[in-house]
């Protein structure tokens, strides 16, 4: 079963690595050549787009990368150019009626699918053989504000949208590759524990297991997801703070390796990256905190596994670090400032 990692890929391939980082303040896009070998990253080209960017998603041959334009409501399609991941931008701008919070791809990569914070709803739009989003709605699936994350399963069949805040709940759907319908699943929500905030999640690359970063809970949820029917179950939750911290947090993204041995979440507040490693079953065992750069809304892990990025919303500049790859602990390389309010990061192997 291949991998499907939020926002970086297993699938390691000779060519580029290429970081894509949304500044949400300054509205514009930067990418940056990233050495594999130390994990350096070099500008190498600034797009301005017009509109404040939030959720970036590439499609499984990673020749397409789309974003998200949070502050004009819209979509913008960009053509990967192989070997370089230099961006061309094509296709119609899409206009939507309220901005996205997140995206992506279903793993045919023949359909867009977005979660809408605001909104409280999902849509699946269509994507062309050229690779342009359409400008029309296969889909759209009204469900309650604070709608904060959407993906497909490996399998291409089942699909969760996780609720933060008040509405603090799992939608569970079952997903149509060929037509891109999403419908609510016989069981059509999971219930967290009161005050939990489940928000963006990762798939277990060999495991039938879903690990969720918990806004307001201030913690990670591993689900065990049944093959057949498409639906969650929790088994373990693990608190991302230490024990002694008093201070507000929230918990914002959440990312795994492709190997499935480490997994890691950001604290806004504590401003630092919870790390756990993964056992042959699933279960998690905390690994501590690493400091980070202030409000980590955004961070990621390259396709080798080997370095983490994470972006100071608060302070506008990306800290390095290198993954131990026998503990899982996060060592400090250097930081780069990047501009106001980063949103989003991603690294791919083009």
């Amino acid at each position: 079963m291949t991998a499907f990692v939020s926002d970086t890929h297993a699938i390691v391939k000779n060519g580029s690595y290429v970081a894509y980082i949304a500044i949400g303040g300054e509205e514009k896009l930067l990418c940056f050549d990233m050495n594999p070998t130390d994990g350096a990253l070099t500008l190498r080209d600034t797009i301005n787009l017009g509109g404040a960017p939030g959720p970036l998603a590439v499609d499984p041959t990673q020749r397409y990368l789309y974003v998200g334009l949070r502050s004009t409501c819209q979509l913008i399609s960009f053509q990967i150019e192989p070997q370089t991941g230099r961006l061309t931008k094509f296709g119609d701008l899409v206009q939507l009626d309220t901005d996205p919070c997140y995206l992506s791809t279903d793993h045919t990569g023949r359909f867009l699918l977005a979660a809408y914070y605001r909104g409280g709803k999902v849509t699946v739009h269509p994507i062309g053989d050229a690779g342009a989003v359409g400008s029309t709605a296969v889909c759209t699936v009204e469900t309650l504000p604070y709608a904060h994350c959407i993906q497909t399963d490996p399998t291409n069949r089942f699909a969760f949208l996780p609720h933060v805040a008040t509405s603090n709940t799992i939608f569970q759907f079952r997903f149509d590759a060929a037509t891109g319908q999403l419908t609510l699943n016989s069981l059509p929500q999971v219930m967290p524990e009161s005050g939990v905030g489940p928000r963006h999640y990762v798939y277990h690359p060999t495991q039938n297991i879903l690990y969720f970063s918990n806004e307001q809970g201030n913690s990670v949820t591993a689900y065990q997801l049944d093959p057949n029917q498409g639906t969650l179950t929790p088994f373990q939750t693990l608190p991302t703070l230490p024990a002694d911290f008093t201070g507000a947090n929230t918990c914002a993204k959440i990312q795994l390796d492709g190997a499935g041995r480490f997994l890691y979440v950001s604290n806004r507040g504590h401003d630092s990256i919870a790390g756990f490693r993964i056992d042959a079953n699933g279960w998690l065992t905390a690994i501590g905190q690493q400091p980070t750069e202030p409000t980590p809304r955004a961070f990621t892990l390259d396709p080798t596994g080997n370095f983490l990025y994470a972006s100071g919303q608060g302070s506008g500049k990306l800290a390095a670090y290198r993954i131990n790859q026998q503990s899982g602990q996060l060592q400090p390389l250097t930081t780069y400032t990047i501009g106001a309010r980063p949103m989003w990061v991603m690294v791919i192997n083009n």
